[in-house]
């Protein structure tokens, strides 16, 4: 949260949201978040996608990028 704070995600205007979630899912979520709240719950989760990196995803983009004949190591 410290990082979405810095990022400017939780300054400006609130907005109310409403969604049908399966109370099983919720309930197992504020289990592993330590999140009691529905509400910090669903900013908190919305704050880990807004902030997910993709290098998983750029580095098999990169993939045959290297020239062969560079020496990788000593």
């Amino acid at each position: 949260m410290a990082a979405a704070k810095a990022a400017g995600l939780l300054s400006g205007t609130n907005i109310s949201l409403s969604a049908r979630v399966s109370r099983q899912l919720i309930d197992r979520a504020k289990i592993r978040s330590g999140v009691a709240s529905t509400t910090d719950l669903v900013e908190y989760a919305l704050a880990k996608v807004a902030l997910e990196d993709d290098f998983g995803a750029r580095l098999v983009g990169r993939k045959g990028t290297i020239p062969p004949d560079i020496a990788l190591g000593a």
